[in-house]
């Protein structure tokens, strides 16, 4: 057997903690944990390995039967993987309580993660942007993201025996264990309880324009407030919220994801079939002050920022996957993750330039649906319109478990670290429940979602663009002054100026609402 390098091999440490016993989780499969490296007494050059000593030279003088024995044994250690130091506490966290994921659990999950709502206010940056930035922006976003997911999915095993289950592990391990809890700590869970609160605006919304398709002109029965009608989906998603842990959502995801292609499709489809309005213009709304038009790019520009989310799941997903020596986990990460942001190319760039096609700068600030009610309710059967809003709400009630399960680890890992066992049926249920009313409140107190989303994409920018670049250097640390050297730190610094540039543009857009896009409304 040829030696790995040393760069490659794990020691066993002589710690009192190495003898940890092995926890099992709900899946029957170890939670791994990984061993710092450390250098053999007297600074020994070289490692030891469980199969170190299973050779070719070793096996030479060995008759056939021992031989093979020790050869099973070899192939059992490798199939087994590093042999690391397990944390209890993994098997009690909604991230790590399962390892039974594979590819098509990646695709699922990312797909629902990384395409959404946020894709349907697209066409609101372009009438701010016209049609040709507008492209360009979002070609060139799309690349940008998913050279950082590349990144991220290499780098969740970047250390023999490691595995950063999660984005603040991965930044602590970069920027070191207080600077990257700082860094990477508060934009993760902004983005998820961001993520969450717009998603109970849109399907809030979405359930009561249902409501009123289906229950037409002639229903007599009161219909509820816009507040009742976030009350009534928060309801459903702290109910859907009670499932356990990463790997039992997989069903919601797929169920996710299916809508959201489906929806998608059928918005900027029904758009475009559908006369334009007359007094339709392509040209970027004029604004009344050099000022005015610079924050609007801005915030247009973080909206297509926050179309590109999900990279704050990425290493949480790939800790569901086992992984092995022969199977690392990151190949099926890779190759799930490649199906699925396929799909959100095709999702994406139809609805942007079809959307923009279909309502130019007369695009509501509400997005796609909003303009297909307000334009199209009456040339379009009401059980085709019905039916799109339907799977609107379906892929929201997806998308909010997903977003919402690192905020959910984050509560009961503080839970567990304190009392030192894990979370009862009913604090698990408590903090959901707690979690989710929050949103809704933020909700309530927040009902702007285009300018909430340009204030996202700007705050959370860098966790998809910046940090994964640095995440690069620091961690790989490539050769000085070399183009993978140059490349990355430029794109870094560049993803950081573009953040502040865009939250400014974000909080312009949520302060200034008297110049903020109005809804149209047909004649």
């Amino acid at each position: 057997m040829e030696e790995r390098p040393e760069t490659e091999l794990i020691s066993i440490p002589a710690t009192p903690r190495a003898s940890t016993p092995g926890i099992l989780t709900p899946a029957g499969l170890r939670s791994p944990r990984g061993v710092p490296k450390e250098a053999a007494g007297g600074g020994s050059t070289k490692s030891w390995t469980p199969t170190s000593f299973i050779s070719p030279r070793f096996l030479s003088p060995i008759g056939t039967p021992v031989k093979r024995v020790l050869i099973n044994m070899k192939g059992y250690l490798e199939e087994v993987g590093h042999l690391t130091k397990l944390n209890p506490q993994d098997a009690w966290l909604p991230i790590t309580e399962s390892r039974n994921g594979n590819a098509h659990y990646a695709a699922f999950h990312n797909l629902n993660a990384g395409v959404g709502f946020q894709a349907l206010v697209l066409p609101v940056a372009f009438s701010f942007l016209g049609w040709s930035w507008g492209i360009v922006s979002l070609i060139i976003a799309y690349l940008w993201q998913l050279y950082t997911l590349w990144i991220l999915v290499q780098l969740h095993e970047a250390v023999p025996g490691k595995r950063y289950n999660r984005y603040v592990e991965l930044a602590q391990a970069a920027f070191g264990e207080r600077l990257g809890v700082w860094l990477a700590l508060f934009p993760t869970v902004y983005l998820s309880a961001g993520t969450a609160t717009a998603l109970i605006l849109v399907g809030g919304e979405t359930m009561k324009l249902f409501f009123q398709i289906v229950c037409g002109p002639l229903c007599q029965s009161n219909p509820l407030t816009t507040v009742e009608w976030y009350l009534v989906f928060t309801s459903l998603c702290i109910v859907l919220s009670q499932l356990p842990n990463l790997n039992s959502i997989a069903g919601l995801s797929l169920l996710g994801a299916v809508t959201a292609i489906t929806y998608s499709t059928m918005v900027w489809v029904l758009s475009v079939s559908q006369q334009r309005p007359p007094s339709i213009s392509y040209e970027p709304l004029a604004l009344p002050s050099l000022t005015a038009s610079l924050f609007s790019v801005f915030n247009a520009l973080g909206i297509i920022a926050f179309a590109f989310r999900g990279h704050n799941l990425v290493l949480e997903i790939q800790a569901t996957i086992p992984s092995t020596f022969k199977k690392p986990a990151h190949v099926p990460m890779w190759r799930g993750a490649k199906v699925a942001y396929f799909f959100i190319a095709i999702c994406l760039f139809p609805v942007a330039i079809g959307g923009y096609w279909a309502y130019g700068n007369l695009m509501p600030s509400g997005g796609m649906l909003n303009a297909l009610f307000a334009f199209h309710s009456r040339d379009i059967p009401r059980g085709l319109l019905a039916v799109t809003f339907l799977l609107v709400v379906f892929n929201c009630l997806s998308s909010f478990q997903i977003y919402s399960m690192p905020v959910f680890d984050s509560f009961e890992a503080g839970y567990t670290s304190r009392t030192n066992r894990p979370c009862s049926i009913w604090v698990r249920s408590g903090f959901r429940v707690f979690y989710g009313f929050i949103s809704l409140l933020i909700g309530v107190a927040l009902p702007f979602l285009s300018s909430l989303a340009g204030l996202l994409g700007g705050l959370t920018l860098p966790v998809t663009f910046a940090y994964p670049c640095f995440m690069w250097v620091l961690i790989k640390k490539p050769t000085k002054y070399t183009f993978n050297w140059y490349f990355n730190w430029i794109l870094g610094w560049l993803g950081i100026a573009f953040s502040l540039a865009f939250s400014l543009g974000g909080i312009w857009s949520m302060v200034n609402t008297g110049i903020k896009l109005k809804f149209f409304k047909p004649n």
